[in-house]
């Protein structure tokens, strides 16, 4: 949904100016997967899955960390496609699906009510597992593992954090006309947004560390 030059995407399908479905994923390289794993029921689904779950293998993001923000990433030959491919179909079931995964038991507090409106907050303190959404609320019992999952060099919860805080525009004019955003207007989409990335960040570090376990076997 972001195409302004800085990004690009790699989907299993395109279509061309009739409408019609071309494979990303090329007859070489179905027959290239087929071959070296002996397996002729491999589909492109498959090696788009396998390929999702190599891409968050922490060896090989560690081994090619340098090469991988300079050149497109190369996909090596696993031993056990497989199980890469179960991996990599839950990882992207999880990240496409994050708004409808089961969100996390988080623990809400809300100090009494107060004549006065709340605050915004949007505060994480990872030490002790806490987000303030605002003066009044709080958010308990955020595993460890759920700062780990990072979309770049922040974490998902983070990312959701900065994205909902309230800022006040430096131009003038949209200061005037169009600065209406409140997190009050959305603070409960807010918590149940967290608790759901929640999810995805812990969920997600548990398939990353049965990758690790893998590859120390």
């Amino acid at each position: 949904m972001h195409f302004n030059g800085d990004s690009q995407c790699f989907p299993l399908y395109r279509y061309d100016e009739n409408g019609n479905r071309l494979d990303n994923i090329t007859q070489w390289s179905l027959e290239k997967f087929q071959q070296h794993y002996g397996d002729k029921s491999i589909s492109r689904l498959d090696i788009f899955h396998y390929v999702y779950g190599v891409l968050h293998d922490p060896k090989y993001r560690k081994i090619y960390e340098i090469n991988l923000k300079r050149e497109f990433p190369r996909i090596p030959f696993y031993q056990d496609f497989r199980q890469w491919a179960v991996w990599g179909k839950a990882l992207m079931n999880l990240h496409v699906e994050f708004e409808s995964v089961t969100a996390f038991p988080l623990e809400r507090q809300d100090a009494p009510d107060s004549a006065k409106t709340p605050k915004a907050r949007l505060k994480a303190n990872k030490v002790k597992g806490i987000i303030e959404i605002d003066t009044t609320t709080s958010l308990f019992g955020i595993p460890q593992s759920a700062w780990d999952y990072k979309l770049g060099n922040r974490s998902a919860l983070e990312w959701v954090l900065d994205r909902y805080k309230e800022r006040k525009p430096r131009d003038p004019t949209i200061l005037k006309h169009f600065n209406s955003y409140k997190l009050a207007d959305y603070k409960e989409q807010v918590i149940d947004l967290l608790s759901r990335v929640c999810t995805v960040s812990v969920e997600t570090m548990a398939i990353t560390a049965e990758m690790e376990k893998l590859a120390e076997s």
